[in-house]
């Protein structure tokens, strides 16, 4: 059985790889530096938050009592196949244009406080900026996604997660930046909430280019720290989820490969199809940074745990050696 493979590949002309080591010592210092700061930020701010939250809850409690009525019982399976098949994420026409999408949306950009983080959030726009000047691409043959609805996101993710996000304490969590929990939110969902739902429908149309066209790449996404239920790690959206969601119910897909290779674990869709035999996960990860998820990574078909200081030739041969295992077992 062939099986639908969907991955950013890092092939030539687009990048040239000269060295690969999984060194993160600086980037986990930062972060840990970051929760440090936020820690003491909450302690310093608890009275003003308890105020904000006090004040949301009233507000949501009101609004639900207010406009909730009979509704008649629906499957479950049922309700995520009528979501996904009245979704718009589907319709950007890319036919003329070359299978890479971006937006200049997904860049997160707001009086500097992003640069608290050390993932870098205006990277998306930078790879293409080069890509252009490169004479790889044209801006007019870029794929502009549309953004993630609140439907297609419940796909996915719980009423009561969507709505945590309305707590800018919520957010600042999930992006470990501090002083967002202090942002009133609808500067957070405009700043920092629009731009991963723009990611997020630049994934889920991958998938139809990649099956459409033989391969897609979306510049942005790759959100795998976000679960159905819990965001963490810079990630808000469980974006490889609802991708692949959409892939079974409109693209006919039956298994479902992911290979992830970033330096840290992919605990949100790991926890996501945890129980689904149709997922197939193969997690290249240094076991030794975030997020130290033990209970997602039972879920993992095929781990390559590979530590800080790892050379090029070491990493690639183990990743060779587990590419070919997967071939093997996925059948």
């Amino acid at each position: 059985m062939t099986i639908p493979l969907l991955t950013l590949s890092h092939q030539q002309p687009f990048w040239k790889f000269r060295t690969h080591r999984v060194i993160a010592n600086t980037t986990e210092s930062t972060r840990n530096l970051c929760k440090s700061t936020l820690y003491l930020f909450l302690a310093l701010a608890t009275p003003f938050i308890a105020y904000r939250c006090f004040n949301s809850f009233t507000m949501f409690w009101s609004s639900s009592s207010s406009s909730s009525q009979p509704a008649t019982k629906i499957d479950a399976e049922s309700l995520r196949r009528q979501r996904i098949n009245s979704s718009k994420l589907y319709q950007p026409d890319a036919s003329s244009k070359v299978p890479v999408i971006y937006s200049s949306y997904y860049d997160i950009s707001f009086l500097g406080i992003e640069k608290l983080h050390p993932f870098d959030s205006s990277k998306w726009g930078r790879i293409c900026r080069f890509l252009m000047s490169e004479g790889y691409l044209e801006k007019k043959s870029i794929v502009d996604p549309l953004e993630a609805s609140r439907d297609d996101l419940l796909v996915v993710h719980t009423e009561a997660y969507l709505n945590s996000l309305n707590n800018s304490v919520n957010v600042a969590r999930i992006t470990e930046v501090p002083p967002v929990a202090m942002l009133p939110n609808w500067l957070v969902q405009m700043k920092v909430l629009y731009p991963f739902r723009r990611q997020v429908g630049g994934t889920v149309l991958a998938a139809k280019l990649a099956m459409d066209r033989g391969w897609a790449i979306n510049v942005g996404g790759g959100f795998h720290h976000c679960s159905g239920g819990r965001g963490g790690g810079f990630c808000a959206y469980a974006d490889i989820s609802l991708c692949i969601h959409f892939a079974f119910v409109r693209l006919n897909i039956s298994r479902v490969m992911i290979i992830d290779l970033d330096a840290h674990q992919g605990n949100g869709h790991e926890m996501d199809f945890g129980n689904d035999e149709r997922v197939y996960i193969l997690d290249m990860y240094n076991p030794g940074i975030y997020p130290f998820d033990m209970t997602a990574r039972n879920y993992i078909n095929q781990k390559v745990e590979v530590v800080t200081g790892t050379a090029t030739v070491d990493y690639l041969d183990q990743l060779d050696k587990a590419l070919a295992l997967l071939v093997t077992n996925a059948r």
